[in-house]
């Protein structure tokens, strides 16, 4: 009796186990099958506005910045360096003496000719006075007055020996790296150091020959320096090459540029934008909306779920279930942080424009625009 009492006792706890192992299996397919149904959590992602925007036409290319005015200063006599009136990088006004070669030979040549002279101009004086008394003949103020010019024309060839000596800026502008020493020996032709003007620069850009008739003297370009800080440097186009490569069909440009603040140097890669004085109507999405793919170019529509009957769907809380839908689209030209979209897209769509890259078609998403980065057609680095 007491043996079957504990059989039916250990029945029983296995019984209730069973029971409540049952029930556990049942929730968890019960929460599987509705975690099915409901679909993976929303995505967290951050939304913008397809816009239209005007757009203003523009021909795109590279360029080469090159100076308005730029030299490199060289001695014209050979000689020994004496003094060095200059620095590095210094700023200097039209005719400031920069070097200056030992004259010490010419320096006593000029006074021994100088002396000459002022000896002839006298002798030439008296015998002028002699002659209007008829002292002497008219034949020998002649001959005096050929010795004052030929001790003139000493005097100026020496003085001319001396300015080559001499090496001046020929206009104002800045220097650059000196490449001479005080006391050093120099062959005529030396470079010293180079000059430019920084008041404006060249940039020098090709197009191509299909679009000589869009541009003309005077038309404004922008120009702007990749990672330099700044808002960019606006010009006009100051020459068009009348010849067309015949290799490449590209036609070379030139555009005047101010530059006051000496923010562009000689030799600095730029982008150029020319631009053209009609604009178009386009509609435009962050650069960071687009996915890129083998197969086509794609943005992500947020819109409202709907059921089969086409009601919208709501959460616990009431409010609209947002669903992301890939949009395939046909891209324009990019310009700063935006794209323009030629085909698939309206303006006034809501898309995904930060965290696309983890959706997928129809995916579920929730709208946290505190990670929202602010797109902008003329975006600016900044230094951290």
């Amino acid at each position: 009796m007491r043996i079957t009492l504990v059989i039916l006792g250990l029945l029983a706890v296995i019984g209730g186990l069973v029971g409540i192992k049952y029930k556990q299996i049942s929730s968890l397919i019960n929460m599987g099958k509705a975690m099915e149904k409901s679909g993976p959590p929303p995505e967290a992602v951050a939304v913008a506005v397809s816009q239209e925007q005007s757009w203003e036409g523009t021909l795109d290319a590279v360029g080469s910045i090159a100076a308005a005015r730029g030299v490199s200063l060289s001695n014209d006599a050979p000689g020994v360096v004496s003094r060095i009136n200059f620095e590095s990088g210094a700023m200097v006004r039209a005719g400031q003496v920069l070097v200056e070669l030992d004259s010490s030979v010419e320096r006593a040549q000029l006074a021994t000719a100088n002396a000459r002279k002022d000896l002839a101009n006298i002798t030439a004086g008296r015998t002028r006075s002699l002659v209007q008394t008829n002292t002497v003949a008219q034949a020998q103020l002649d001959n005096d007055d050929a010795q004052l010019k030929t001790a003139s024309t000493d005097v100026n060839g020496i003085q001319a020996q001396l300015d080559r000596k001499v090496v001046r800026a020929p206009f104002a502008g800045r220097l650059g790296i000196r490449q001479v020493n005080l006391g050093q020996y120099l062959n005529p032709g030396t470079t010293l150091t180079v000059l430019e003007a920084i008041d404006s620069v060249y940039v020098d850009f090709s197009l191509p020959q299909q679009r000589l008739s869009n541009v003309k003297v005077g038309m404004p370009v922008r120009i702007v320096i990749e990672g330099a800080e700044g808002s960019a440097n606006d010009g006009v186009i100051a020459a068009i090459d009348p010849v067309v490569d015949s290799a490449t069909r590209m036609m070379k440009l030139r555009a005047t540029v101010p530059n006051k603040e000496e923010k562009l140097r000689s030799g600095m890669f730029a982008k150029v934008e020319v631009r053209l004085p009609e604009s178009a109507k386009v509609i435009t999405v962050p650069a960071t909306a687009l996915i890129h793919a083998s197969y086509g170019d794609s943005v992500f529509v947020v819109e409202d779920k709907k059921d089969d009957a086409g009601a919208p769907v709501k959460n616990d809380k009431g409010e609209p279930v947002k669903v992301a839908r890939q949009q395939f689209v046909k891209l324009g030209e990019a310009r700063g942080d935006f794209a323009a979209v030629a085909d698939g897209l309206k303006a006034g769509q809501t898309i995904v424009s930060a965290g696309a890259f983890k959706l997928r078609n129809g995916a579920s998403v929730v709208i946290n625009n505190s990670v929202k980065v602010n797109a902008s057609l003329t975006p600016q680095l900044e230094n951290h």
